[in-house]
């Protein structure tokens, strides 16, 4: 047989027992991974590790792949406009949660010589519901009962690039505007203290010291 080592090395071509004397010493087991090939191939491994390697690869993989479940939903050809509407309810909610629907029509008696009204129901249910699902498998007559599969649309991912974002302003919009004028600075002193002085006045006080002067003049003079 063809030996592999433990580390995926190719040993060789060897005999059985050699191979099996080679296992023991390295405390192995002798697996065969390929006996249709001549000639056969076997590897030395723990075989305990890797079945439990395997079972874990084997447990995330069926985590990450998506499980289909079928509901079924069975309808008579002369159906209650009220129950009706209660089965196309239960189509909505399986297809509105990502499952398959399974819609079987039961004839009965002499229902099974109006194929037609069967398959005219199913067209009506499907298209009741085609917002949500497509036939995946048309009508077809299966002994007393007529099947038809609706299966859910594919979910569309969050249009979230198409809704609009806001811009940061442009330099050249920044550039545009007009700027305001700086506000002059105050003096950073201490502010004096006392009262503040009269602001000159115009006007009437100006004639009134002038009669004050003359008044004054008379009186020196004697006038």
């Amino acid at each position: 047989m063809r030996l592999v080592g433990p580390n995926g090395e190719q040993v060789g071509i060897v005999a059985i027992n050699d191979a099996l004397r080679l296992a023991q010493e390295a405390d192995l087991d002798l697996v065969e991974v390929a006996p249709t090939a001549r000639p056969p191939v076997a590897k030395l491994m723990d075989y305990g590790k890797f079945k439990y390697e395997s079972a874990l690869k084997a447990r995330e993989s069926r985590k990450h792949q998506a499980q289909t479940v079928i509901k079924e939903i069975k309808l008579r050809p002369k159906i209650d406009p009220h129950d009706y509407g209660t089965k196309k309810g239960h189509v909505e909610r399986f297809l509105k949660q990502g499952d398959k629907v399974k819609v079987t029509i039961m004839f009965r008696g002499r229902e099974q010589s109006r194929p037609d009204l069967g398959y005219r129901l199913l067209q009506r249910l499907a298209g009741d519901v085609e917002e949500l699902g497509f036939v995946e498998s048309q009508p077809k007559q299966d002994g007393r009962n007529m099947i038809m599969v609706i299966g859910p649309h594919k979910r569309k991912p969050d249009a979230k690039a198409d809704r609009p974002t806001r811009s940061a302003p442009r330099a050249s919009d920044s550039a545009s505007r007009p700027v305001p004028p700086p506000r002059e600075a105050r003096p950073s002193g201490p502010r004096p203290t006392g009262p503040r002085p009269a602001p000159p006045r115009s006007g009437p006080p100006v004639a009134a010291a002038e009669t004050v002067e003359r008044g004054a003049a008379d009186a020196a003079t004697g006038t």
